[in-house]
């Protein structure tokens, strides 16, 4: 099921939808990792924005 691109509020902006494909790729290019690793972390630790950011900083930073 599509993303109601209408309801764009706070609340649509805190979570990471893993089912919609321009979510993940943004979310993966916003923090250069690949779609694969975005959809691991989003399995790994839920689709909360502001956990999702610290986890792919650290992976980032594990990975330097």
């Amino acid at each position: 099921m599509s993303d109601d691109k209408s309801k764009t509020g706070g609340a649509d902006r805190r979570t990471v939808a893993a089912g919609e494909g321009y979510e993940v790729e943004y979310f993966a290019s916003k923090h250069d990792i690949t779609p694969a690793q975005a959809r691991e972390l989003i399995a790994n630790v839920g689709n909360d924005r502001d956990k999702l950011d610290a986890a792919a900083y650290g992976l980032k930073q594990g990975q330097g």
